[in-house]
């Protein structure tokens, strides 16, 4: 069944789970803002938890001040439908925010899968 939380809340958890991630990792996470929307776009499965848009770093080429920022999308109803427990939506927000911050990184949904953030 599936849980209910208020946005201010469900924002901490993303905080947290940004907070959470290693600081040699996030200094290099750069031109990037994530945004907490309640849906997907109509041109995204209603089941999507988060989204990268953005081109990652393994596939850019750099020039000063041209790029527009990345965009990292946490769908908040997604992951409450998919959740039953506050503490398996606290995990599960976790898991999606690693998860897009590592497409930032250019890996692909396969290795993610293999390292458990599928």
């Amino acid at each position: 069944m599936p849980i209910e939380l208020d946005p201010d809340a469900f924002d901490a958890l993303v905080d947290r789970a940004l907070d959470a991630i290693p600081d040699e990792i996030a200094s290099l996470v750069h031109n990037v803002v994530v945004l907490v929307e309640d849906e997907p776009p109509e041109t995204e499965p209603a089941d999507t938890l988060g989204l990268y848009d953005g081109i990652a770093l393994t596939e850019r080429t750099w020039m000063p001040g041209a790029d527009l920022p990345d965009r990292i999308f946490i769908f908040r109803n997604p992951l409450l439908d998919f959740c039953d427990s506050e503490e398996q939506l606290a995990d599960e927000v976790r898991i999606t925010v690693v998860h897009e911050v590592a497409h930032h990184f250019g890996m692909g949904h396969d290795r993610l899968e293999a390292l458990g953030y599928g």
